[in-house]
C-alpha cells in the first residue's frame, strides 16, 4: 500500500484543474484495499475512488481519502465456438486496452476506440459510441465492498446498466437498497466478444469513410483506425487542452415532443431509437443556443464541437460549473430540454 500526502490532482483529472488529495493511495490489488480498510486512520474516514479522471470536475482539494485505482493485467480467458472473453484489471487505460484486444485477434470493442478513461470505469458510465455501449459486450466484474471488505462479482442485470448509467452511479438510500456509488471499488471487468464478427456500422461518419475507401465490408481494424480518425479530428486532445470529453447527455423525448421541436426547429438531429423515444444531440442544442466557442473565465466551448467545455488555461471547477448551468438554462429557455451533465462534480 503505497500512500502520498498532499498530492497534486492536475495530471490526474482530464480537464487539467488545479487541486490536491490530502491523502492519496495507490492501489494496485485486493490486498492494498484490504490494508485500507484495516488501517485505524484510514479505515473508517470517507473516501472517493479516482481512475482515469477523465469523468470528473474538481470544484477544490478533495478532503476523502483518495483511492487511486491502479490494478493492472490484461488476458485472453475463453476462446470458445460463440466468444472470445477477455479480462483486464481497472486500473488498465480503455484504449490501450482495447488496442491490445485486436493485436490478440479479439475484435468487437473497435466502435469504442480514443474514449479516455480507464477499463474500471467503463462499466460505471456504461461508455458507449458509434452504435456500440459497453453493456452490449460485458461478461461480468469484480469490486471490493468498501465496507466490509468483501469481494463479489455483478453481471449485466445486476450493473443496471441505462443511458450512461449503471448502479455504481447511484448510492443507496437506505439499508437493502443496491446502490453502490461511494461503496463498492471494481477490480477487474470482463467482456465477451461474439463470434463470428459482425461489424457495427450505420452512422453517418462511418459511411462517409466506406465511401471515401471504397471499402463496403471494412474489417474491425479499419472500423477502429475511422474512429480513432473520426474522434481526434472531433475532439481536443485532454494532455492538450483539458476537457472530459462530451459533457451533456443526448436528452431523450417522446415522438410528440420531438415534433413539436421538430415543428419550430425543422433542422434539429434527432435519432429514433428501439424503445418508440426519440434521442436528440445535446450538441446541436448547445449550438443551435449560440454556445460555440464562447467562455466563462477560463472555461470554454470547444470550437469544433459545442458538445465538450475545455480548460482553456487556468480554468477553475466553478468557472467549468456556472458554463455548464448557463448552457443548461439557455438550451432550457429555448426548447424546454433539460441537459443532464455527465462528468461528477466534486
Amino acid at each position: 500500500m503505497i500512500v502520498e500526502q498532499n498530492v497534486p490532482l492536475q495530471a490526474h483529472n482530464s480537464f487539467g484543474i488545479v487541486a490536491k488529495a490530502r491523502t492519496l493511495v495507490r492501489v494496485r490489488s485486493e490486498a492494498d484495499v484490504q490494508q485500507v480498510l484495516a488501517h485505524p486512520e484510514y479505515g473508517s474516514i470517507p473516501k472517493f475512488i479516482l481512475g482515469g479522471g477523465s469523468n470528473i470536475v474538481l470544484t477544490g482539494d478533495v478532503r476523502p481519502l483518495v483511492l487511486k485505482v491502479e490494478v493492472a493485467g490484461r488476458r485472453l480467458i475463453e476462446d470458445g465456438p460463440r466468444a472470445q472473453v477477455v479480462e483486464a484489471g481497472a486500473g488498465e487505460n480503455w484504449h490501450e486496452f482495447l488496442t491490445w484486444t485486436l493485436d490478440q485477434g479479439c475484435p468487437g470493442l473497435e466502435n469504442l476506440a480514443l474514449i479516455p478513461g480507464t477499463v474500471g470505469a467503463s462499466p460505471v458510465q456504461n461508455i458507449g459510441a458509434y452504435g456500440v455501449e459497453l453493456q452490449d459486450r460485458f461478461e461480468s466484474l469484480d469490486a471490493i465492498d468498501l465496507f466490509t471488505g468483501k469481494t463479489f462479482s455483478l453481471d449485466a442485470a445486476q450493473c443496471a446498466f441505462g443511458y450512461r448509467d449503471s448502479v455504481f452511479k447511484h448510492i443507496a438510500a437506505k439499508e437493502g437498497d443496491f446502490g453502490l456509488g461511494g461503496r463498492a471499488m471494481i477490480l477487474r471487468v470482463r467482456f465477451r466478444l461474439p463470434k463470428p464478427w459482425k461489424p457495427v456500422l450505420g452512422y453517418l461518419d462511418l459511411e462517409r469513410k466506406m465511401q471515401e475507401s471504397g471499402t463496403r465490408q471494412p474489417t474491425a481494424r479499419q472500423i477502429y483506425d475511422w474512429i480513432c480518425a473520426i474522434r481526434s479530428a472531433k475532439l481536443p486532445d485532454p494532455r492538450v487542452i483539458g476537457n472530459a470529453g462530451s459533457f451533456f447527455k443526448n436528452p431523450t423525448v417522446t415522438p410528440e415532443q420531438c415534433q413539436d421541436i421538430i415543428a419550430r426547429e425543422p433542422n434539429i438531429v434527432h435519432y429514433p431509437m428501439p424503445d418508440g423515444s426519440v434521442k436528440l444531440a445535446a450538441g446541436w442544442l448547445i449550438d443551435a443556443c449560440g454556445w460555440k466557442g464562447k467562455s466563462v473565465g477560463n472555461a470554454g466551448v470547444y470550437e469544433k464541437q459545442a458538445l465538450v467545455l475545455v480548460n482553456r488555461g487556468g480554468a477553475t471547477g466553478g468557472e467549468v460549473v456556472t458554463l455548464a448551468r448557463a448552457i443548461q438554462t439557455s438550451v432550457y429557455e429555448r426548447f424546454g430540454i433539460r441537459l443532464e451533465p455527465e462528468p461528477v462534480v466534486v
